[in-house]
Order: C-alpha cells, then structure tokens, then sequence
C-alpha cells in the first residue's frame, strides 16, 4: 500500500484517513482515524484532537498509514493497531491468537479475589491453559500472589505471540510458556489454580458469529467439537489431579451451556462449582473445586 509520507499536519493525515474508511464503509470514520493515530502514536484521541495542527512525524505515518490500510480491509482495531489493552496490561496482538476480551478480566478478577482470601504458604503455582497472547497468564503474574505462572499453548504461533507479550510484560514473576494440548504440559507439578479460556462453540455458532472474527481470528482457538464442549470436558477430566489441596479450576464457558457446564462437572468428580455472570450479566465463569476443602 504505497503512500508518499506527508509534509503537512495531523490534521491533513487524518483527513486523508478518514476519506479512505469512509470509502471502505467503515462507521464512524473520522473517530476511528483519530483513535487509530492515538493507539500507533501512544497518546489519547484528546491529545490527537489538541495536536492536529503539528507536523506529521513520518515514522508515526507509516504506522498509522498502515493501520488504517488493515482497518480499511476490515480487520478489527486491535489487529490494525496491534495493540490491546487487558486489564492493567498493554499488549502485542495479532491474527497469530484470539483478541483479548474484557468479559474475559472477569475471569481473572474472580481468581484473583479467591487466591487473596486464602493464606497460601508457599504462594504455589497458576497454570493458564491456551494462553493465546498471554493475557491471563501475564494478569496473573502481575497481579497475583503466586510463585510462578506456566502458560499452555497448542498453536506454536500463539505460543511466540505470547513470549513476546512476556518479554515485553517482564512480569515480576516468571512466565513459563509451554507449547501443547491443553493441560499436557502441566505434568510433574502442582498447581493452586489452573485457570482457561478454552474454545467453546459449536460449528453452528461459529458460522453466525461477526463476518470480522471468522475472517481474521483463529478458528480452532473458538470451536469445541460439535457440541461445544470439547475442550470443557478435558479440563474437566483432567485437571483435579494436577491441583494442590484445596486448589480451583476456574474457565470461561458460553452463555448458553451453564447448566450443562455444572453437570459434567459433578458427573467428572467434581464436588463443587459455582456459575458467575460476566459484567454484562451473563452466566460466564466456572469456578470448580476436586474436594471439600474449598
């Protein structure tokens, strides 16, 4: 996508911006181009707006100039920027794993707000199953007590996606990224918590989702075999026997399948788990427990 750099303003690059979205039918064009300058620029759309009359850096150009390409082709913000925001962190992403989402913070607060009621001595291990970019995993190291985290993931790229995200991260605590299945790298160790986000949905739902995320996220990191649960019942099967005593199994789950989320775990040995909603207020959480010591 050649582009001559600009001697004029940021005015002027964002005008030249907002042409180009709204002639690719993007809504919003004029908000999107200030907010895709900001994310390359590491600045605030107030600050672009209070700017606009400054020169154009070329450097930041480039990057804008390129964002604005991908944005046009409909890839969705945080690919065009490469950058999203996941809790306290601000992360590398890309088509290489799934987009953080904010539902998804609640899963870490919920871990979170467990692990800090209980006096843990020594603070243990958190495992995050399917890490993709790291975003759990990374919470974790940076907001928990724990000794260490370990990071699965089955898709090489994601698990490079994610290195990079702990190397930018550098995390107070070590990130240990594993590449395999789903819990297969966690043998040989105990752990307080495991926690994951595991692909969850049906082909069915997969084909009715946004035009945007079939197009550019990664597909086997959203279908669960053909009833969605695939993933669900090997953490279910699996899991109990890698945790300390007293530890939890906590994963997000669809909407749709709590109550049936709740009876494969009993039916797997589990002797207690709790449903909660995400902040929309949707059942989304699943909080499991092997024993009564909870």
């Amino acid at each position: 996508m050649p582009e001559a750099r600009p001697t004029g303003s940021v005015g002027e690059a964002l005008g030249k911006a907002t042409e180009r979205l709204q002639q690719a039918g993007v809504l919003n064009p004029k908000r999107e181009a200030t907010a895709l300058w900001a994310a390359v620029a590491g600045s605030t759309p107030g600050d672009v707006w209070l700017t606009r009359a400054g020169a154009a850096d070329a450097a930041a150009f480039d990057r804008f100039w390129t964002a604005v390409g991908r944005r046009a082709g409909g890839a969705p913000f945080p690919y065009a920027v490469e950058r999203a925001a996941f809790r306290h962190l601000d992360l590398l992403v890309d088509a290489r794993a799934l987009i953080p989402r904010p539902e998804t913070e609640g899963l870490v607060g919920l871990v979170l707000e467990w692990a800090g009621n209980r006096a843990a001595s020594p603070r243990g291990l958190a495992a995050d199953v399917g890490t993709g970019t790291g975003c759990i995993a990374l919470a974790l190291a940076a907001e928990g007590d724990f000794a260490g985290v370990v990071a699965t993931e089955r898709s090489p790229q994601a698990a490079a996606l994610a290195r990079e995200n702990v190397a930018r991260v550098a995390p107070r605590v070590p990130v240990d990224v594993r590449e395999g299945d789903l819990l297969s790298p966690l043998a040989g160790a105990r752990y307080r918590v495991i926690v994951s986000n595991p692909p969850y949905l049906t082909e069915g739902e997969y084909d009715a989702l946004e035009p945007s995320v079939r197009a550019f996220e990664p597909r086997e990191a959203l279908v669960s075999g053909a009833d969605g649960l695939d993933a669900t019942r090997a953490l279910l099967a699996g899991a109990a026997p890698l945790l300390e005593r007293g530890g939890l199994l906590a994963f997000e789950i669809d909407e749709r399948r709590g109550a049936l989320v709740r009876s494969l775990a009993h039916e797997s040995g589990w002797r207690r788990i709790g449903i909660h909603d995400d902040l929309f207020g949707r059942p989304r959480f699943a909080l499991a427990f092997p024993g009564e010591d909870v």
